[in-house]
């Protein structure tokens, strides 16, 4: 169980630096001429995309899902806001 409430809480972490990502960092950069928002914002939602992967990759094989739900995991963090509607979907399942 707790590994789920981890993939949850690197999930938020994702989610919230991908929106940081395209919102912020880089309207600063195209807009302003920031490159350096970028560069950190990406660094940092870098890593996080990394351990949500791996982190989904562990749930799955620890609580023995099938191979879809990886495929949600790994769709919800390519597109904005789908890592807060996956972990909707993990709260429910949790419970």
């Amino acid at each position: 169980m707790k590994e789920v409430q981890w993939l949850r809480k690197v999930g938020l972490a994702e989610g919230f630096s991908f929106i940081i990502l395209l919102f912020i960092a880089m309207p600063l950069k195209y807009m302003y001429n920031m490159p350096l928002a970028v560069k950190y914002t990406g660094w940092a939602h870098g890593l996080l995309f990394v351990g949500y992967i791996g982190m989904a990759y562990y749930v799955k094989i620890v609580r023995q899902q099938p191979f879809i739900k990886l495929v949600y995991a790994v769709v919800a963090a390519l597109v904005p806001f789908g890592t807060f509607l996956y972990d909707k979907q993990l709260k429910k399942d949790a419970e």
